[in-house]
């Protein structure tokens, strides 16, 4: 296990790049679908006013797709550096389809991007129609494998340990690949990369028609965008809706975190919105809450599909309950110590030729493998993520998107009527609401990653003995120089586009 100061900086430098990578590739995913609209009217109708429009976008649309694909490489790479151990126990199935991310997705993405950014005028306008609609397609196909690959660490299924390499190895190809947890993972992330898209769209538009510029074309684009958001918010609502379902069976520690549910029960609510006790303790019998607001059963119906399902609490989880038949974490540590054991005497008898202890070891390591990452913990509380964070990133994701939907419906609505530049405050509003994608995309993220630690893989490796061992100096070091960078990157963007916006379609009229 690599020593704590080195592993909370990898720790620091992965989220540093995770979360930097992840302002660029929500709107790759969203944009090039909405710029795909656009052209398709543009070539339905003839009218250039559309060729004009779709232009613009996807000026802006290259500049972000550039700077995201330099933090995704980086990101890549931290594999190998900083999670080494990881990387080799995992390599056979996470590299997987990751493998398939590059040779099938990122080639037919940044093959057609060629063609969509530069074949205005040597191919066929439904040519490069068609290759604008596979930059999408690819785009979005790419973040499907990573995610993939993401869902399969919440949720390890397919596999079997060879205890002879230390390492897990692919069974079954389609189950890694049709995870419930990763496909719905994609979904909710690729969903809210739309929604994002639609708000940088709408929030543009909106500071031309504001300006008395562009008039036509920002209300054009505007409309799209906005009827493209409404419908994937709306559909942000199933899949966050699924997601819980998937976290309560996968999960359940994460979901307890998300909820700052302590105790659980039967018929259980689900918190609008609290403050959290930053007092309370596993296992007191403190209120974890200093104020909140319940919504009666819906957690149990969002975890059971049931309002008479039990949801179990952290103190559940920790401690064990018989009556609902939740094993405690002590439990599962003796059985992770019992594989880490059986581990052991395995190469040892391996190595002397004793073939019968092998297989006998072998035997005792199958049957509580699952467990094998509980050996790690020093004590049962180490099996609880930092409450206070999932808590409160999970209700601010789920209360932006309620605004969103509330912004989608209002503005496609006064689209609709030919009314949206008599409503400047609320023109303003969608100016100052781009971020806000941003920050909830984000904060879903966090609950993601946060709310499942302290496991690099679920119940099978933890974070430290996952992370390479490595000089502490030596990741402040990295650390420093990428925030530099991906800073840089950031401000290099805003500057670029902001040039760009400022310019508007007049390049192009």
């Amino acid at each position: 296990m690599a020593e704590l100061a080195s592993v909370d900086w990898s720790r620091a430098q992965f989220a540093l790049t995770a979360l930097y990578h992840f302002l660029f590739v929500p709107l790759t995913l969203g944009l090039s679908f909405i710029i795909a609209i656009m052209e398709s009217i543009y070539v339905k109708t003839g009218n250039k006013e559309w060729r004009d429009i779709t232009k613009f976008w996807l000026k802006l649309f290259g500049i972000n797709f550039a700077i995201g694909v330099a933090t995704g490489i980086i990101m890549e790479f931290e594999f190998g550096t900083n999670w080494a151990n990881y990387s080799w126990f995992v390599g056979d199935i996470f590299g997987a389809p990751l493998a398939i991310e590059g040779l099938l997705a990122f080639f037919m993405e940044s093959t057609f991007f060629a063609v969509m950014f530069f074949g205005w005028d040597k191919v066929s306008k439904k040519f490069h129609l068609i290759s604008t609609w596979l930059v999408a397609i690819g785009s979005n196909l790419s973040a499907l494998w990573i995610l993939v690959a993401n869902g399969w660490m919440q949720y390890p299924i397919g596999m079997k340990f060879n205890p002879d390499t230390a390492r897990m190895e692919m069974e079954n190809f389609f189950e890694v690949a049709l995870s419930p947890v990763g496909i719905i993972k994609f979904l909710h992330t690729v969903t809210s990369g739309y929604v994002i898209s639609a708000l940088f769209v709408i929030g543009i538009s909106a500071w031309f028609i504001l300006k008395g510029r562009h008039l036509v074309m920002a209300k054009k684009s505007m409309i799209v965008a906005t009827s493209f958001g409404l419908i994937t918010s709306l559909f942000l609502l199933f899949s966050g809706d699924e997601s819980g379902y998937q976290a309560a069976k996968a999960q359940p520690m994460k979901l307890a975190a998300m909820e700052g549910l302590y105790k659980g029960d039967t018929r259980q609510g689900l918190v609008a919105m609290g403050i959290l006790d930053p007092s309370k303790k596993p296992g007191d019998d403190k209120d974890p809450f200093l104020i909140d607001l319940e919504v009666p059963y819906m957690l149990s119906l969002l975890g059971t599909r049931s309002i008479e399902g039990f949801i179990p609490g952290i103190d559940d989880l920790v401690y064990g309950n018989e009556t609902h038949g939740v094993e405690s974490v002590a439990s599962k540590m003796e059985k992770g110590k019992i594989a880490a054991d059986a581990l052991k005497i395995y190469k040892e008898a391996k190595k002397s030729g004793d073939t019968q202890t092998a297989q006998d070891a072998a035997k005792i390591l199958d049957e509580n493998m699952k467990f094998l990452g509980y050996n790690y913990l020093d004590k049962p509380e180490d099996a609880i993520p930092p409450v206070a964070t999932t808590f409160y990133s999970f209700h601010l994701m789920v209360t932006l998107g309620g605004y969103f939907i509330a912004l989608f419906l209002v503005v496609t609505y006064l689209c609709m009527a030919n009314e949206i530049e008599n409503f400047p405050k609320l023109l303003w509003l969608c100016v100052l609401s781009i971020p806000l994608g941003y920050i909830a995309a984000e904060a879903g993220w966090i609950v993601a990653e946060v709310g499942r630690q302290p496991w690099t893989i679920q119940d099978l490796m933890t974070v430290g003995v996952g992370a390479t061992n490595l000089a502490d100096t030596n990741v402040k070091i990295s650390f420093t120089l990428f925030a530099v960078l991906f800073t840089t990157l950031l401000i290099a963007e805003i500057k670029i586009m902001s040039k760009q916006i400022k310019i508007g379609f007049e390049s192009h009229v």
